[in-house]
């Protein structure tokens, strides 16, 4: 256990340091900003939908916690390619995860590499961190500009 701990920090902290899609996007179909104020993390979702409804290309900017800055990395590698419905389930799934209600919940293949955000649920003001970056996807895909945890 101790060793899928240590892995599980490794990832958050690669991912915290070395953000991946860690851009804007000049033309991007929507975007949204989202505002955790208990951490003071913020940050901007960018979104290019394609045609057909797909996500084109995702990125973000924004400073906070290598939490926040991990999931929202995690987050736009997960995006790329999915409908705003897959998005919305994704979500769902990882919110759940989160807040500790989605213990049976069994993510495919895919969304395993999300469990190394699971342990914030033991942290309820972590929790924030970690979903901040979804819930400002969610809202920009809504067509909300602002998002907050408060």
């Amino acid at each position: 256990m101790d060793e899928l701990r240590e892995l599980y920090q490794e990832v958050i902290l690669d991912h915290g340091k070395h953000p991946r899609n860690f851009k804007s996007i000049e033309d991007a179909t929507s975007k949204a900003h989202g505002n955790n104020p208990l951490c003071g993390d913020q940050l901007t979702i960018y979104i290019k939908l394609s045609d057909d409804g797909l996500i084109q290309d995702i990125a973000f900017t924004g400073r906070g916690c290598a939490i926040s800055m991990a999931s929202a990395s995690m987050l736009t590698e997960l995006a790329i390619g999915k409908t705003e419905s897959r998005m919305n389930e994704i979500f769902t799934a990882f919110h759940e995860m989160c807040i500790g209600s989605g213990n049976s919940i069994e993510l495919d293949e895919e969304l395993e590499k999300l469990q190394v955000l699971s342990g914030v649920r033991e942290f309820p003001t972590r929790v924030k961190c970690a979903t901040l970056s979804w819930h400002t996807l969610i809202a920009a895909l809504s067509g909300d500009i602002e998002v907050t945890t408060e």
